[in-house]
């Protein structure tokens, strides 16, 4: 094994102090979802040309994806709770390699089903890795700066969520016209051929990613790392059924709004990380799907920036009115979005991902601490993860928006709400916060310090 950790463990799970070179490493598996979250912004445009497809139809894409996600993520909380986190993130690398390898049939076999099944098996890796990945983060190391690793960690998202856009523009998108022009005017065998060749072109990207993953894989095979599961005594974990955990959860309000918050956010996320490589080629005719793909890349160098200067402030201001004022600006962009019929728009989307940056995290940890009872953290870790689906549900109901309406800028009304929601969500937090400031409760969530 390598480059073991002298941190003591706390009987809470909680480490005395960071093991850097474990974290660092557990870090590094955040981008590989990115990556993989989005590639399916690339398939949404390149399957809507080829399959002819509805917005509507190409939002299942993240409903396959986002679905798998909450389908595995509670069984993949109990293999980590029988187990350890490190089982989990194997398993889940393993599982996603598997997924970007069944790409390869879906190609030849040619038909939109076949691509769900396979995003829907990298989903099932991706869930065992985040389920295993955003609770580990928050235990290596002590427990007043449990948020603050998460937000850490997740800055590296956004780094793999543009290697992925890349890889989407330069191996699977082409130059010229965009793939509805070229299409005009071929006969059916013609477009079958063309067709055959642009589903050829996805694999590409997948190849790379797979030969990334089999060398974290090792890595973490190799590297030993801390337990981290809480003690009930030195020899004997505590341990909770599945029953009993959900039935406790049950009873947690403040936990069931987190699960809300999260639901909402993940699905505004995603919905408008789909739609906006079609907002730009709605708004200006003079990009193909390749140029249109530079406003991703531009959206998730928002996205890391806004979560740098989001590690800045929480560490300085109150995480809520942070949060508040985040979700403010982002509301009033997404109200541009729907309103101004030009490029600038898309600016505008671009300006959204950026104030994205914190809410993941921030809503994951926090959350999570109001499990007092630390017997339940891989499952309840698990439930937040399941709230992922709301990227399954929201860019569908999006989609169904922009076809009942024949305008994919008003659509945006359905994300407008869900950032409202989370504005709603931290407004709540901050008042409930200062009520039990003023009364000398002591607060549940973990304080906000410098590194």
């Amino acid at each position: 094994m390598l480059f073991k950790t002298s941190a003591v463990q706390q009987p809470d799970g909680y480490l005395s102090r960071i093991p850097w070179f474990q974290f660092l490493l557990i870090s590094l598996c955040f981008p590989m979802w990115g990556a993989a979250a989005s590639l399916n912004d690339i398939l949404i445009t390149q399957f809507k040309s080829v399959f002819t497809l509805s917005d509507l139809a190409t939002a299942f894409v993240q409903s396959a994806f986002y679905g798998g996600y909450f389908i595995i993520a509670i069984p993949a909380s109990r293999i980590i709770r029988r187990f350890t986190y490190k089982t989990g993130i194997l398993i889940g690398l393993g599982v996603y390699i598997l997924g970007c390898a069944a790409f390869f049939p879906a190609s030849h076999m040619a038909t939109y089903s076949m691509f769900l099944v396979a995003l829907f098996a990298i989903a099932i890796g991706l869930s065992f890795l985040e389920t295993a990945c955003n609770t580990y983060s928050t235990l290596l190391g002590p427990k007043p700066t449990s948020t603050w690793r998460l937000n850490v960690s997740q800055t590296f998202t956004p780094i793999g969520s543009i290697l992925g856009i890349l890889l989407g523009k330069y191996l699977v998108f082409t130059d010229g016209d965009t793939l509805e022009a070229q299409m005009e005017g071929m006969s059916a065998a013609e477009k079958t051929a063309f067709s055959a060749d642009m589903l050829q072109r996805t694999l590409m990207p997948y190849k790379y990613i797979i030969m990334i993953l089999v060398v974290v894989f090792i890595v973490v095979a190799l590297t030993k790392f801390p337990h981290c599961k809480p003690l009930r005594d030195k020899t004997h974990e505590a341990t909770a059924r599945i029953g009993e955990t959900l039935a406790y959860l049950a009873r947690n309000k403040e936990f069931l709004r987190g699960i809300f918050a999260q639901f909402m956010y993940v699905g505004m996320q995603t919905a408008v990380w789909s739609f906006t490589i079609r907002l730009a080629l709605n708004l200006d005719d003079s990009l193909n799907e390749r140029s249109a793909t530079n406003y991703m890349a531009f959206a998730f160098i928002a996205f890391f920036l806004g979560k740098v200067i989001a590690n800045f402030l929480i560490t300085r201001l109150d995480v809520n009115a942070v949060l508040m004022g985040f979700a403010a600006l982002g509301s009033l962009a997404l109200l541009y979005i729907m309103l101004v019929p030009n490029i600038t728009a898309v600016w505008a989307a671009i300006l959204v991902s950026g104030l994205f940056g914190p809410c993941w995290a921030t809503i994951f940890g926090r959350t999570l601490d109001t499990i007092t009872d630390k017997r339940h953290t891989e499952t309840g870790g698990a439930v937040l993860v399941m709230a992922i689906v709301g990227g399954a549900v929201i860019p569908v109901v999006q989609g169904l928006a922009s076809d009942l309406t024949g305008s994919l800028q008003l659509s945006f009304m359905v994300s407008l709400v869900c950032f409202l929601a989370v504005f709603m969500h931290f407004r709540h937090l901050r008042r409930t916060e200062g009520r039990s400031a003023l009364a000398g409760t002591p607060e549940r969530t973990p304080e906000y310090v410098s590194h």
